[in-house]
């Protein structure tokens, strides 16, 4: 039984004190031989459940992990996926699908509620691939996501264009390669937090994406938070955490 629906059916009168207590009991992870131990009472503790880095990971070790969560929650989620990690599972799990564009991994509930409003902008096209991590991240865990794409500082009239749209979202994304100005200009545009992701995109002079991560965190711009270099799983995550605190009402 899954953790939410354990603490759901506490709640509603379904399961007895001992009953819940039992499944609690449980030590707060799952260790899987001597390769992973899964965090399988990190919802519990933070409201999100654990996702899969998957770079990187054994193959036998990242379908063993892929498996097990699934079977623990219902819906599973990976980031850094390569096709020949979705090759490995998706005969072993009908519904896994996997997005060449973001790298995402994943199999979800159908029919999810997504609430609130995020709005998460990109510089270029050539940022879309780190801006789709964060969108599908935000969505996975229940957000409602805005595109506004190639909205870049070189023709900033694209994003005016949009700005209605962008300052009625509960927090903003702005995911900029190159010299990275997006988020100070968006910091200057709304009253929401702006969480800024440099991206590894420019020439030589950009350094794979310091430079850009060098100007968001110098931005003069109030309200800009500035995750890792291409880290749009961090700043889909952050997002999310900002726009359930937005909708509180909705999760009391």
């Amino acid at each position: 039984m899954e953790t939410r629906e354990i603490l759901t059916r506490f709640k509603n009168g379904e399961l007895s004190m001992e009953e819940a207590e039992h499944y609690f009991r449980k030590e707060p992870f799952e260790e899987m031989d001597d390769y992973a131990k899964l965090d399988s009472h990190r919802e519990i503790r933070s409201g999100f459940p654990e996702v899969i880095f998957c770079s990187g990971k054994a193959d036998q070790h990242f379908v063993h992990i892929f498996k097990k969560l699934y079977e623990d929650n219902g819906e599973v989620f990976g980031t850094r996926a390569s096709r020949h990690q979705y090759e490995l599972v998706k005969d072993l799990l009908p519904g896994v699908e996997y997005d060449e564009l973001s790298h995402i991994i994943k199999i979800e509930k159908k029919k999810k509620e997504h609430i609130g409003k995020i709005a998460i902008c990109t510089a270029g096209t050539a940022d879309i691939a780190v801006a789709e991590e964060a969108a599908q991240t935000a969505e996975y865990f229940g957000s409602h996501v805005e595109r506004i794409f190639d909205v870049g500082v070189s023709g900033i009239h694209r994003l005016f264009s949009r700005l209605d749209v962008i300052q009625d979202a509960n927090c903003v994304i702005a995911v900029a390669g190159m010299e990275g100005a997006l988020a100070s200009v968006l910091g200057g545009l709304v009253d929401k937090p702006v969480i800024a992701v440099p991206t590894s995109v420019g020439y030589g002079a950009s350094m794979n994406g310091l430079s850009a991560l060098l100007t968001m965190i110098n931005s003069c711009a109030n309200g800009i938070a500035v995750v890792n270099i291409d880290n749009g799983y961090g700043a889909g995550y952050i997002a999310t955490q900002i726009n359930r605190l937005a909708e509180r009402d909705y999760y009391e």
